[in-house]
């Protein structure tokens, strides 16, 4: 079903077609979990790494996770799709 096995925005896992977002042309999304990107768009497209955190730990208490699996979850963000810099740090003339 993919190349990816985790929502590149969210570490949600894929692990099921109803999961996946949608592109623009209606097709599923392989990249992306439905909640994160649907019609080809982020679903929250100014939402910045911090508030991601803050969403992923919220819903995962929501659903009574552990906290070991609630930091994995958190910790991997910053090395998924969406989150990586083009440019490493130390190229960047910001």
């Amino acid at each position: 079903m993919d190349p990816y096995r985790f929502c590149q925005s969210c570490s949600m896992p894929l692990d099921n077609v109803e999961v996946l977002g949608t592109e623009k042309d209606g097709s599923k999304c392989l990249k992306y979990c439905r909640y994160c990107y649907q019609n080809g768009e982020f679903t929250h497209p100014d939402m910045t790494l911090d508030e991601m955190r803050s969403v992923v730990i919220s819903q995962m208490h929501i659903m009574n996770l552990e906290e070991d699996i609630i930091t994995r979850a958190v910790n991997v963000l910053p090395y998924l799709g969406r989150w990586l810099s083009p440019t490493p740090p130390y190229l960047s003339t910001k």
